[in-house]
């Protein structure tokens, strides 16, 4: 057998005990390693729930950005020629996608058709008209709603403005709150998930730490000893990625379920939608989890 050919040999059989052994730790210290995952578990829920929670305010922020109107009234002493001029000057202005032009008679037209049977109360105000030609202006970034609406009343010929300015603000403001909070909890949770870990890690270490003193005395390489430790932090990581899956997955549909029940206004993108992006960023969330609490313990182990 040539040299090149006992290397991969080795190799195999390395990695079949490195498998071997982490695995058969996780076992042997079967409540502990239990008791690692479901915390771990519990905390990549608990920032999953929170960065979802952001996902959908993004998402509703975005819709709103899309639906939210300014309207601005025009002075009843501009000409019609002059309003539909005034287009020109509101379409130069930052943050306007869309502005469009609406008659006072459409106006009124359109009111009438809101009132369904009731319209012929109005009737006698047609000739009348006390509405005022107006235009109906979206944003592009609905965040800078008071900075445009500033800025459209400063073009000379607008009587005033309507919008739904507190709204935007508030839900903006939930949007910010939410963001703060996962990324706090990311980072606590994070370290609590590697503290876990460790600590697992460490009582299988403290079993075989004798072993550890032995294996390289007799020149065992860091990598030969350190790989089984490692291993059995990516198990414990990744299982407790699939069970914060499994879990996640049921209560975001239960919660977007009764959502969908109580109320038109917030809804939620359905988990289908983002199951895959959810699953890759667990695992690897929990891959990454396993290893750096594995590799923490094990630096100062292997300094015997």
């Amino acid at each position: 057998m040539s040299k090149k050919s006992r290397n991969q040999s080795n190799r195999k059989a390395g990695l079949g005990y490195f498998i071997r052994e982490g695995l058969s730790s996780v076992f042997v210290h079967g409540f502990t390693s239990l008791a690692a995952m479901l915390v771990i578990a519990a905390c990549l829920m608990i920032t999953g729930m929170f960065t979802l929670v952001a996902h959908n305010l993004d998402l509703q922020v975005r819709e709103l950005a899309g639906k939210s109107e300014i309207v601005i009234y025009i002075d009843d002493s501009v000409s019609r020629a002059d309003a539909q001029a005034m287009g020109q000057k509101i379409q130069a202005l930052d943050n306007i996608k869309t502005a469009k032009f609406v008659t006072k008679e459409q106006l009124f037209e359109d009111y009438l058709d809101s009132l369904g049977e009731d319209a012929y109360v109005m009737e006698e105000l047609r000739e009348d008209n006390p509405l005022r030609d107006s235009y109906q202006i979206t944003m592009d970034d609905v965040s800078k709603h008071a900075e445009t609406v500033e800025a459209l009343e400063k073009i000379k010929g607008v009587a005033q403005s309507s919008s739904m300015q507190e709204v935007s603000e508030r839900l903006i403001q939930i949007r910010q709150v939410v963001h703060l909070i996962s990324f706090t909890m990311v980072a606590l949770l994070g370290a609590v998930s590697v503290f876990i870990i460790a600590n697992t890690v460490k009582l299988a270490m403290f079993a075989r730490k004798e072993e550890i003193a032995v294996m390289k005395m007799v020149g065992a390489t860091n990598h030969f000893i350190r790989a089984p430790f490692v291993v059995e932090g990516m198990f414990l990581g990744l299982c407790a990625a699939m069970l914060a899956f499994g879990v996640l997955w049921g209560v975001y549909a239960y919660v977007g379920g009764q959502l969908a029940e109580g109320t038109a206004i917030l809804t939620m993108v359905p988990f289908a939608d983002v199951w895959k992006r959810v699953l890759t960023i667990l695992s690897a969330a929990g891959l990454l989890l396993g290893v750096g609490g594995s590799v923490i313990t094990i630096r100062r182990f292997l300094k015997v």
